[in-house]
């Protein structure tokens, strides 16, 4: 698959989720009466990322998240070339659909970027419960950790097939459940930087939605082959979609054979 196509996926894949997830926050949480409150907000995030993963993860390897990415990367799921482009697709996708979003709620005459926001991250005044710095940098931290984990075993060739995207999108629901109050729940500097560019105050604290997650995806990306005593060379798609013989990294790293082992179905000869 060309870098382009995979670039291509990305972007979409993360414009689904900033423009999906905080569209959910900003236009529906609080809407008279039949709000969807916090537990819609959670399950929306989770549903952005679990369609799009079914959708593109055989494409691009579903990450639409640079601290995804990054983790995959030191998990020896992708190479380092494709690092950077990733990152940077992700990134305009976030404030694309952050702009897209904020156009669409500029269109009713109750709706006031000052007075109901975009659905950014912060803590201390920026935190939805007042949470502080500290809190919000070992919850961000913590999560990310265990969204990388989960992603790194959903998606190893040793892990029941079809059902990664499934545990993935649950694992971000169930991350939004416990850390909306905190931080407004990043675990993604993408889905953070968008916002942050519209909303006032929210950029000056960006750096700790960027710093958590990419740490806690460091430490789960070079933990897992400890952990497990190696990693699962298929790529995401092996559980997304049925592809015959997918015995590589997510952008088709290279591995040494005696690593690979017999591609998924076959037999020894």
């Amino acid at each position: 698959m060309r870098l382009s196509q995979r670039l291509g996926a990305e972007f979409l894949g993360t414009f689904w989720l900033v423009f999906g997830g905080c569209g959910s926050a900003v236009l529906a949480a609080a809407f008279p009466e039949v709000g969807i409150g916090l537990l819609g907000v959670s399950l929306a995030f989770g549903l952005t990322v679990l369609t799009m993963a079914y959708a593109f993860g055989h494409i691009s390897g579903g990450h639409f998240n640079p601290a995804v990415t990054v983790g995959l990367w030191l998990g020896k799921r992708l190479p380092a070339r494709d690092v950077a482009p990733y990152i940077v697709t992700q990134v305009v996708a976030g404030i694309a659909a952050a702009a897209l979003l904020l156009l669409v709620a500029n269109g009713s005459p109750d709706y006031s970027l000052a007075d109901n926001g975009l659905a950014a991250n912060g803590y201390g005044e920026n935190s939805p419960g007042g949470y502080g710095l500290g809190s919000a940098l070992v919850i961000e931290l913590l999560l990310t950790l265990f969204f990388l984990l989960i992603i790194l075993g959903a998606t190893d060739r040793r892990a029941p097939k079809g059902f990664g995207p499934l545990a993935i999108g649950l694992a971000l629901t169930l991350i939004h459940l416990i850390s909306i109050p905190v931080t407004n729940t990043s675990v993604n500097p993408a889905r953070s930087s968008g916002p942050a560019l519209f909303v006032d105050g929210a950029l000056g604290q960006l750096w700790l939605f960027w710093l958590a997650p990419l740490v806690g995806a460091v430490i789960a990306g070079a933990a897992y082959r400890f952990i497990t005593g190696e990693t699962g060379q298929e790529a995401i798609a092996g559980s997304a979609q049925d592809v015959p013989a997918s015995d590589v990294s997510i952008g088709d790293l290279p591995v040494a054979a005696e690593d690979r082992g017999p591609a998924p179905g076959s037999s020894d000869r």
